[in-house]
């Protein structure tokens, strides 16, 4: 009796969880709800099926429980009981299937007037192509993939000259307008996921596949590979950021198309090596596994790494110089550091591409007694301050929550901060200027702004990395004002 007492009570407490807790999915931000409908469906007929056989089991356990002296009844066979079984499971599966069968079969009928978006995943990053004014997109093949053409488009192709490349984890989308998404994979399985969207589909090497949906809500969604690709799988994720048509033309004004990185890549300059150190980190997926900020990682951090002494798995020793930066990169298992896993894949690079990678690595900042990174020495000769702040910006992972352009972000944009006036989580008030900006990165939870999580890590740079982050903070004061004046036409 105890027993089915138990199995009756767990399945009103299944019903109740149901009706009463808040688990059901947040509502869809595309034209896809006949996706929450068909999962509907299967859990209404699933749990028609659960609370039926829990209920016989109970009832089973009630009415032939063991009575001193009866006796079972065997009964090989029942072909009535056994026909109805067949009816009703074929039924409640065909209930599953079909319905899913149905929204699939639209999933893939793409509207003619689609606008066309290719998304290229790799470990551990993603990549996005939109046509240029041509609607169309070019043509792309494994055999041209390099550090300056990480998509592998073909440079012959005069369709794809225009195409508009984003080499970044964030793709923009314009409102309520029909979009085919191409999924190309450069190595291994991914599947591309936008769970508020409901898109999602795997990506094959070898294979293009596809899929369309209407976003119908403004907003930032995050984008997740949902199929297991690798050591660093966790960290692949994106945003796909929605919104109104026109600011997402001017989004899309200000991306680079392939005949511009084809022109960045061939044009001479004082910083190509550097700037082609950068292409093969994102183009390999360096990124995922080593850190250039000093935060920990799966492999050890870029930055101070240069002519540090590490020491191995082995016990002994080794200073890091390029000779040691290039083995690790061609035969990464050969000399693996202490406190670090053997994950790392072996990769086959000229001496170009070396020599650019190990240039990067130096640029970071070489070990030194006080492990701090000179702006003077990490900078090129004739950098002005604010550029100095830039790339500092860049290296120590600041533009990762602080946003330059005014867009929403982890922390407070800087587009126009300086000389601004902060509300705080106090209720104060507070004038940004360079003591307080100085504060922020010394001490970020000492003065935190109202709206704001207070996730921003402690950062410990020198004097002259101050100065050349505040001189960047400054360069962007004017920016927003510069930005409306334009658009109102005072403008000289």
């Amino acid at each position: 009796m105890a027993i089915a007492i138990i199995l009756i009570l767990i399945v009103i407490a299944s019903v109740l969880f149901h009706i009463l807790a808040p688990w059901q999915a947040t509502p869809a931000a595309s034209n896809w709800g006949s996706i929450d409908t068909t999962l509907f469906i299967t859990l209404i007929i699933s749990g028609i099926f659960f609370i039926a056989i829990t209920v016989f089991m109970a009832v089973a356990v009630m009415r032939y429980r063991h009575k001193e002296g009866a006796r079972a009844a065997y009964q090989p066979e029942n072909k009535k009981l056994e026909l109805w079984l067949i009816i009703v499971t074929s039924v409640g599966i065909a209930g599953m299937l079909a319905p899913g069968l149905v929204v699939y079969n639209d999933f893939i009928q793409v509207p003619k007037n689609a606008y066309e978006l290719e998304v290229v995943a790799q470990q551990w990053q993603w990549a996005f192509r939109f046509p240029g004014q041509d609607g169309k997109l070019g043509k792309s093949d494994i055999k041209f993939v390099d550090s300056a053409n990480p998509l592998g488009l073909d440079p012959k192709d005069p369709v794809g000259q225009d195409d508009v490349l984003v080499i970044n984890n964030e793709v923009h989308l314009p409102l309520d307008r029909p979009v085919k998404v191409l999924l190309r994979a450069k190595d291994v399985l991914h599947d591309f996921y936008v769970p508020q969207i409901r898109s999602k589909m795997d990506m094959v090497p070898g294979m293009v596949s596809y899929f369309w949906f209407t976003p119908t809500k403004t907003g930032k969604y995050e984008t997740l590979c949902a199929e297991y690709c690798g050591v660093g799988h966790y960290n692949m994720r994106g945003h796909m950021i929605v919104e109104e048509q026109d600011v997402f033309d001017q989004w899309l004004k200000g991306q680079p198309t392939f005949a511009q990185t084809l022109a960045t890549a061939a044009r001479p300059s004082r910083d190509s090596v550097l700037e082609k150190g950068r292409q093969l980190v994102e183009q390999h997926g360096c990124k995922a596994c080593h850190s250039q900020d000093g935060s920990a990682s799966l492999g050890p951090g870029w930055k101070g790494l240069y002519g540090r002494t590490e020491q191995l798995a082995d016990g002994t020793s080794v200073q890091v110089d390029e000779a040691y930066l290039k083995e690790s990169i061609l035969d990464p298992r050969a000399r693996l550091v202490q406190g670090y896993p053997p994950v790392m894949v072996a990769y086959t690079l000229n001496d170009d591409e070396l020599g650019a990678l190990v240039a990067l690595i130096k640029s970071l900042g070489a070990a030194r007694q006080d492990d701090e990174l000179s702006t003077s020495e990490a900078s090129g000769p004739g950098e002005d301050l604010s550029a100095q702040g830039q790339r500092l910006a860049g290296s120590l992972g600041c533009l990762a929550c602080h946003s330059v352009d005014g867009s929403k972000s982890i922390g407070p944009s800087w587009q126009g901060l300086y000389g601004k006036t902060e509300t705080l989580a106090d209720d104060t008030s507070v004038k940004v200027d360079e003591g307080y900006i100085k504060e922020s990165v010394l001490n970020p939870n000492a003065k935190i702004v109202k709206g704001y999580a207070a996730v921003m890590p402690t950062l410990a740079p020198n004097e002259k990395d101050l100065n050349a982050l505040i001189a960047f903070i400054k360069s962007k004061a004017n920016t927003a004002v510069d930005a409306s004046k334009k658009e109102s036409g005072k403008e000289p």
